[in-house]
């Protein structure tokens, strides 16, 4: 894994109730730019030093706002229908 001053950390929820955390490096461990990293975290403002484990990927801002885009269109369209409770999904109307 590497990463560049400025990229984001993204750290997947194992669980429902644990959401994924996300931070954006500030600085890497070396000039290849592998760990550790130094995140600062958004949930809670606050830095620290990580070595990303396998549940972890490095996004570019561009990529990142790419998939918070596309999160956002798979949600307007879940929402978009409904469940007939006979196991399929209609449109709304």
């Amino acid at each position: 894994m590497h990463a560049h001053p400025g990229d984001w950390l993204v750290i997947k929820g194992v669980r429902v109730d644990l959401p994924e955390q996300r931070g954006q490096i500030v600085a890497v461990g070396s000039p290849e730019g592998s760990p550790p990293f130094t995140v600062h975290w958004l949930a809670d403002d606050r830095i620290s030093t990580v070595f990303p484990g396998p549940d972890s990927v490095v996004l570019t801002g561009a990529e990142l706002a790419a998939r918070d885009e596309a999160d956002r269109t798979r949600f307007e369209r879940s929402s978009a229908l409904r469940h007939d409770g006979k196991g399929t999904f209609r449109a709304r109307t």
